[in-house]
Order: structure tokens, then C-alpha cells, then sequence
């Protein structure tokens, strides 16, 4: 019923009379969605003190795509300065071993080593006795004799290479008789070789190890005690045997 009235109104009313009759304005809204905005919420867009137009449109802020603006890649920049080295790390686990390098090439020949050599022996063949003081003993048979250094008359060996000598005195005893002799260095006996007397003749033999300066003379002698001396020897045979050579030169480190 309440249709047809409202269509005789919109069709007898002019159009100037409708604001007078104070009725609610709504906004026109499709048929096919609910209305917008809800009548239940607050309208932003409403009309404010009685004027006609609606409120401030929302604000829409465009997006751009940087993508689409970003240029071409420049060039590389210069190397900056390096930093602080970092602290020490532990120790890696130890690799494999690796493979084995070829030969190199040999190097250029060394320096010849320079030895230096000293040696003397020398015998003597005729029998020797003492008389009544101590004696140099001298020798009548020369083995061995480098550079000269020993004298067979005076029986002394002069040391013309410094260093460390090996020394060796071998003689045959006599027969009920004592045999008693130093090996000299200078004036001091160093060593000293003694047989006592018995019914056998015995070979007897006395070594050492001892430090020659330049000038220094080594030799036998023969000592006689309470008893008489003697070395035993034949024209034919070698008996006594006097020989040295050095060990060590003082040169050497």
C-alpha cells in the first residue's frame, strides 16, 4: 500500500519541494552489492553542516616499480686499503706428501779439502846397551819419513805440523837383563816402556796420543837403574820400532 502513495508523491510534488519534506538521504548504492559504506558506521563522506557536496576522496599514494628504473652496472672502483690481519688459527690437519721432485742439476765443484800430513818409523837393527848414563837412542833404518823431519843419528823427530800425534815404541828385551826406556818429549818423559829380567827374551810395545807444537822433538832414551839396560837386536832381523803420525792438525776446526 505503502508503494503507490510513494509514487503519486513523486509524480504530483515538483522538484523543488523535496528538501523541504526533511527526509534521510542516502547514497546511491548498486543493487547488486550491499551498500558502501555500511549504515551502521560512521560516514566519512557525509554531508557536513547541510552542504552538498561529499567529503575528501581517500588519499592514493602510486608505487613505482624500481626495478624498471635501475640502470646499467658501473664500473669496478679501486682496490681499498687492507685491513688488520685477523689472529692466528689452529693448525690445519696435515695434508698428504706430495710427490717426489725431479733431480736438480748438480753444483759446481767444491773447494779441494787440503789435508795435512806428518808421519815418521824407523828401526833399528843392532842391539843397544847402556853406558852407565841415560842415552838417546838412536836409529839406523828409515821406513817412513814424509817432509824429512826425522833425524836417525840424533834419533829425534821435529814437529814442523802442530796437532794431535799417535806415537808407538816397540823393542825386543835381552835376556837376564832389565829393559827400561822413556818416550821423550822435549826434556819430560811422556811415556815409559820397562821389561824385566828373565830367561825368555820378550817383545814389548808402549802407544799414546800426544799434542806436538810447531819445534817440539820426540825421541827414545834409554835409563838405566840399579841394573844394566839393554835392547836386544840382530844385523839381519828389525826388533825395535820407532813410529808416529799425526791425527789431528790444529788447523782443522
Amino acid at each position: 500500500m505503502a508503494a503507490p502513495i510513494l509514487m503519486l508523491l513523486v509524480l504530483a510534488l515538483p522538484s523543488g519541494a523535496w528538501p523541504g519534506l526533511r527526509l534521510p538521504r542516502r547514497p546511491c548504492v548498486h543493487c547488486c552489492r550491499p551498500a558502501w559504506p555500511p549504515v551502521t558506521a560512521p560516514n566519512p563522506y557525509a554531508l557536513r553542516n547541510g552542504a552538498e557536496e561529499w567529503g575528501p576522496l581517500p588519499h592514493v599514494r602510486p608505487t613505482i616499480d624500481i626495478t624498471i628504473l635501475k640502470g646499467a652496472k658501473g664500473e669496478l672502483g679501486a682496490r681499498g686499503c687492507s685491513g688488520p690481519s685477523g689472529k692466528e688459527g689452529p693448525p690445519g690437519v696435515w695434508g698428504l706428501q706430495g710427490r717426489k721432485g725431479q733431480k736438480g742439476q748438480a753444483g759446481p765443484p767444491g773447494t779441494p779439502c787440503q789435508r795435512t800430513y806428518s808421519a815418521f818409523s824407523v828401526g833399528r837393527r843392532e842391539g843397544l846397551h847402556n853406558r852407565g848414563s841415560a842415552q838417546a837412542v838412536s836409529f839406523d833404518t828409515e821406513l817412513v819419513n814424509l817432509g824429512g823431519s826425522f833425524d836417525l843419528v840424533a834419533g829425534r823427530f821435529r814437529c814442523t805440523e802442530p796437532g794431535v800425534y799417535f806415537l808407538s815404541l816397540t823393542v825386543h828385551a835381552w835376556n837376564y837383563k832389565e829393559t827400561y826406556l822413556h818416550v821423550m818429549r822435549n826434556r819430560q818423559a811422556a811415556a815409559m816402556l820397562y821389561a824385566q829380567p828373565s830367561e825368555r827374551s820378550i817383545m814389548q810395545t808402549q802407544s799414546l796420543l800426544l799434542p806436538l807444537a810447531a819445534g817440539d822433538a820426540v825421541w827414545v832414551r834409554l835409563f838405566q837403574r840399579d841394573r844394566d839396560s839393554a835392547i836386544y837386536g840382530e844385523p839381519g832381523d828389525l826388533y825395535m820400532t820407532f813410529s808416529g803420525h799425526l791425527v789431528k792438525p790444529d788447523a782443522e776446526p
